[in-house]
């Protein structure tokens, strides 16, 4: 069970590592090419961590190191047990490297107790320890004891090991020359586990996998997820109701408490932080480490990498360049974003897919061999100027499918346009004159907006990303406004603004906007991976989408209920898109109020902590959106 268990998460999560490269069970190059040597490395506060180490069996020669540190294991464990894929791509491992792979502090073979996303402690004493101060306590060991070390280091990681890359960038060790931070978390209140305060129930299956209590080295799972009586994730959330009947699903036997005793009782420590924190209060804001990203030496080069359909780390990559870019004016930082989803880009696959939607092909080997080997070798191994020959931001344009370079993100030539949500339920530049309309609807909590037509159950949510949104487009309860046929291309480059003027009869409620290209009804039909009730002809797809949680519409900190009734500013930021809607399409934007069970359902009446809300909380309301709502768009010209 605990093997099947290690393989799940592997399954989902190790894109963090060239095992998530399609690899070949029976590859022998790692086990022919290098050698293996664990280690256990001694923290300034005593705790020691495990740590891999994958040496070139030439030793003729010195060779940077390439560093990834990861709660996901670094296994496989025993020094005759070698990975078949290691560094952060093919090419990087047989040009030879010197590849570490580390447990992080209370992960699996490390010492220590985890705690999820540990807080950055600023001017620390001398015996204390966060991640910033284990990660310069193992390159320093690491430059010091690895034998034909050139006294280069570099970090990667993508998602949680993409957190821990742009933590190593922190008060860096002088020997770090490159960091890749990849899809990487930048802060749990708007990565991940929550969206603009809005909790991701889609990720329900994935708390344990860091809320589960462990204090000693284990090379086996401790935890285990949790077992859903149901195939359908929709039914299942729904006929449980409220968030704090999922409690029965955080409780452990531990100490011969059963769990029957109490249902109200909750063991998972990351579940218990999710519902006492509810608001973006001190324990939230002190795991973020976009604060800290003003202590990024200049010695240090980076390139952020994302994809543009990453359902659980858009927010990271994006922030994590631009307060770089912001704080470190001298500092080489360099942004890749592409048309992938979470980690796709590491990929050894020709055909690029997300979803249904296909991009082209050979898009994430092109990524490998032109873009991140060269800034390694670069950095690590050339000269480490800052004439790399890469551009500073290399950028992929989703509508048009194809790569664009620039010398800034956004571009340079980028102007804001608002655009009105009209009476006609039209999409304009101009507001359809001085009448103020109102377009109502009713947020029915028995029935609401899906997510996705699938009828499925995930571990974290993915394709919806670039799903047909034509189901949401014809609910009553989904507000949709539309441009005429575009005449010209209309390209989007840059961030969105949804400026909202909303009311609700009700004291609570949440947002939902969506960016959608709508494709003409003539497109052939060439996708043979299309799900067979779908047609690429008038294919709705979805470019963007973002939620908020009406109460935090002002602060984050500091939530307060809607007055019923009462017109109110809601203004809603959408991540970066880099998109262009062609010529002969259109560009739709949808408004609704549910998004079940992507985010859990806003009981509509107001209350201190919804995850402590009863059913009696729970109402159906009416919600208006008034025609002066415009959405500010970031406009290539």
């Amino acid at each position: 069970m605990k093997k099947f268990i290690l393989l799940t998460v592997l399954s989902f999560f190790l894109y963090t590592s060239c095992n998530s490269l399609e690899e070949n069970k029976q590859d022998t190059y790692v086990a022919d090419n290098y050698t293996k040597q664990e280690v256990t490395i001694a923290m300034r506060d005593g705790t020691r961590l495990h740590t891999t180490i994958y040496s070139p069996k030439d030793t003729s020669k010195e060779y940077p190191i390439l560093m990834q540190r990861t709660p996901y294991s670094s296994a496989p464990y025993g020094a005759e047990k070698m990975k078949t894929k290691i560094g952060p791509n093919i090419h990087l491992m047989k040009e030879g490297n010197i590849v570490v792979y580390q447990d992080v502090r209370g992960r699996w073979m490390s010492e220590g107790v985890y705690d999820n996303m540990r807080a950055y402690i600023p001017n620390k004493t001398a015996k204390q320890a966060d991640e910033v101060s284990d990660t310069y306590d193992t390159i320093d060991w690491l430059v010091n004891n690895v034998k034909n070390n050139n006294g280069n280091v570099g970090t990667w990681g993508i998602s949680y090991p993409g957190h821990y890359a742009t933590v190593s960038v922190i008060e860096a060790h002088p020997a770090l020359k490159a960091a890749s931070p990849q899809a990487c978390i930048g802060d749990f209140f708007f990565d991940d586990f929550h969206h603009n305060g809005a909790f991701l129930l889609s990720y329900f299956r994935a708390i344990s996998l860091f809320g589960t209590y462990k204090d000693t080295p284990t090379d086996s799972a401790w935890y285990s997820f949790p077992k859903m009586e149901s195939k359908d994730q929709y039914q299942f959330f729904l006929d449980k109701g409220p968030l704090k009947n999922l409690n029965e699903y955080f409780q452990y036997e531990k100490l011969d408490v059963k769990t029957a005793e109490n249902k109200d009782r909750v063991d998972d420590y990351f579940w218990k932080e999710i519902i006492e924190h509810p608001n973006y209060d001190s324990v939230w804001q002190s795991k973020g480490i976009i604060q800290h990203l003003d202590k990024v030496p200049s010695s240090v080069a980076t390139m952020i990498v994302g994809g543009w359909f990453d359902a659980e780390d858009l927010y990271g990559p994006l922030e994590t360049y631009k307060a770089i870019e912001k704080n470190g004016k001298d500092n080489y930082n360099t942004l890749v974003f592409g048309p992938w989803d979470h980690g796709k880009w590491a990929r050894a696959g020709v055909e690029n897919y997300v979803g249904n939607y296909y991009f082209g092909d050979s898009i994430s080997l092109k990524f490998q061999s032109e873009i991140e080997t060269k800034f390694f070798n670069h950095f690590l191994k050339g000269n480490g100027d800052k004439n790399s020959g890469l551009p500073e931001a290399y950028v992929f344009d989703s509508g048009k499918k194809e790569w664009k370079s620039y010398d800034a993100w956004p571009p340079e030539n980028v102007v804001k346009e608002n655009w009105f949500l009209n009476r006609d339920q039209g999409l304009a530049q101009q507001h359809d004159g001085k009448l103020t309309r109102e377009i109502k609807f009713t947020s029915d909590l028995k029935h609401p907006v899906p997510y996705s037509e699938d009828i499925k159950t995930v571990f974290t949510p993915r394709k919806y990303m670039t799903d047909d949104q034509r189901f949401a487009a014809r609910r009553p309860d989904v507000l949709v406004f539309e441009t005429e046929v575009l005449t010209d291309d209309f390209t989007l480059a840059g961030d969105i603004l949804a400026k909202l003027k909303v009311a609700t009869t009700g004291s609570s409620a949440d947002w939902i906007v969506k960016v959608i290209d709508v494709h003409p009804d003539n497109l052939e039909e060439t996708n043979d991976k299309l799900q067979d009730h779908l047609k690429m002809s008038n294919y709705h797809l979805m470019v963007r989408s973002e939620v908020l949680r009406g109460r935090f519409r002002n602060s984050f900190e500091h939530p307060e209920p809607f007055i019923p009734n009462k017109k109110t500013d809601v203004n809603i930021k959408l991540q970066d898109v880099f998109h262009t809607f062609k010529k002969g399409h259109k560009m739709q934007i949808q408004v609704q109020s549910t998004w079940f069970p992507l985010i859990d359902l806003n009981p509509q009446t107001y209350v201190e902590n919804i995850y402590k809300a009863d059913e009696k909380d729970f109402k159906n309301q009416t919600h208006t959106v008034f025609t002066d709502s415009s959405i500010e768009f970031s406009v290539l010209k």
